[in-house]
Formats: structure tokens, C-alpha cells, sequence
């Protein structure tokens, strides 16, 4: 997922400063809790776009998937705030690793953003597709976690 091309298509998305439209946040109201949307409100305007983009990506790869792998579609980098970089900032953690507390937080962001969504009582199943903690042999988690992984790389 750390392609050339990938960072790429981040980094011009990332200067996309349009406000999102207000039926494409209802949308992502239905799908999330009350506690999950509050988390995905305070995500930066890159990851809230991000997240929608993927979260579509997701649901053409399972459209009937279950509403607890969609959420985590939608929150699958709300960890990331945890690290407090901007855009500038990830593009560096990106390359040169987990130097430091605040790019450590940023490459572990999956098992932060487990632990957020644990600390708000998301679904399980949620939390684990976040989190990446599961067994690859239930083959649910990693049916979802495979097309989550696929609708993630933009």
C-alpha cells in the first residue's frame, strides 16, 4: 500500500479543501454510532474524504456486507489522530519510518484506532478489522479485511 503511486494519489487528495456535502455526511451518520461518528467528526477533512472514498470501494467489492465491517471502513484511520501530523508530516513518517513518538503513533495507528473504537464500545467485529486483530482463519474477518485492505488502496 506504501507505493510511490499510492502516497501520490493521498497527497492531491489531501489538497482537496471542498467542504464534503451534507447528503454524503448523512450517509455516513446512518452507518456509524453516535460515539463513532463523533470520533469519525473530529478525523482531519483528508481522512473523512478518505474514508468515504473508501468506504464506497469497499461496499462494490461487498455491497451486503455487515454494517459492523462498514463502519470500519469508515474508521479504519481514525488512529491516525492520535499522531497530531498534517499532511506534510505523514508524507516524512512515510518514508522514514517510525522515528519518534509521533511517527511511531502514526504507523500504529491500526491497533490505536482498535483501541479508541474498544474504548466506545464499537462492535467487535469493528474494532478487529481496525485493529487487524484477528485469526486469518475466520474466514468472515478476513473476507472483509481483505476487500477493506483492496478498497484502501487508492
Amino acid at each position: 500500500m506504501n507505493t510511490v503511486a499510492h502516497l501520490v494519489k493521498r497527497f492531491i487528495l489531501s489538497l482537496d479543501r471542498r467542504k464534503i456535502a451534507v447528503a454524503t455526511i448523512e450517509v455516513v451518520r446512518e452507518k456509524l454510532t453516535e460515539k463513532e461518528y463523533l470520533l469519525w467528526s473530529q478525523m482531519p477533512l483528508i481522512d473523512k474524504k478518505h474514508s468515504i472514498i473508501v468506504m464506497g470501494r469497499f461496499l462494490e467489492r461487498l455491497p451486503n456486507a455487515e454494517i459492523a465491517a462498514v463502519r470500519a471502513s469508515l474508521l479504519h484511520d481514525v488512529g491516525k489522530t492520535e499522531s497530531n501530523l498534517g499532511v506534510i508530516g505523514r508524507v516524512v513518517a512515510t518514508i522514514v519510518g517510525s522515528r519518534g513518538k509521533r511517527f511511531s503513533r502514526y504507523h500504529d495507528h491500526e491497533k490505536i484506532g482498535g483501541e479508541i473504537l474498544r474504548q466506545i464500545d464499537s462492535d467487535a467485529t469493528t474494532c478487529r478489522l481496525v485493529s487487524g486483530e484477528f485469526a486469518e482463519s475466520d474466514e468472515r474477518l478476513s473476507m472483509f479485511a481483505h476487500a477493506l485492505r483492496d478498497a484502501d488502496n487508492i
